[in-house]
C-alpha cells in the first residue's frame, strides 16, 4: 500500500492566472507552477507532473555543459 502525504493545491494569482503548488505532508511548498491562462490548462499541468515525475531521473545541473549546448 502506498501512503500519500503530499497534495496539489490550485489557485488563481493576483494577475488572474491559474497556478498550482505541490505541498509536502508537512504543508511546505516543494514545487510551484507557471501561470496558466485557464483552469483546464492548470489541471493538465498537474496531471503531467503526476504522470511524468515518478520515473524522472535526478541529474546535476552543469552550467558549462549547458553553455556548450546553447
Amino acid at each position: 500500500m502506498i501512503s500519500v502525504t503530499g497534495k496539489f493545491e490550485w489557485f488563481t494569482d493576483k494577475a488572474g492566472k491559474w497556478r498550482w503548488h505541490l505541498l509536502a505532508g508537512n504543508g511546505q511548498i516543494i514545487a510551484t507552477s507557471q501561470g496558466y491562462k485557464s483552469k483546464q490548462a492548470c489541471m493538465d499541468g498537474i496531471e503531467s507532473v503526476r504522470k511524468n515525475a515518478p520515473g524522472a531521473p535526478v541529474v546535476e545541473n552543469q552550467p558549462a555543459t549547458m553553455m556548450a549546448n546553447a
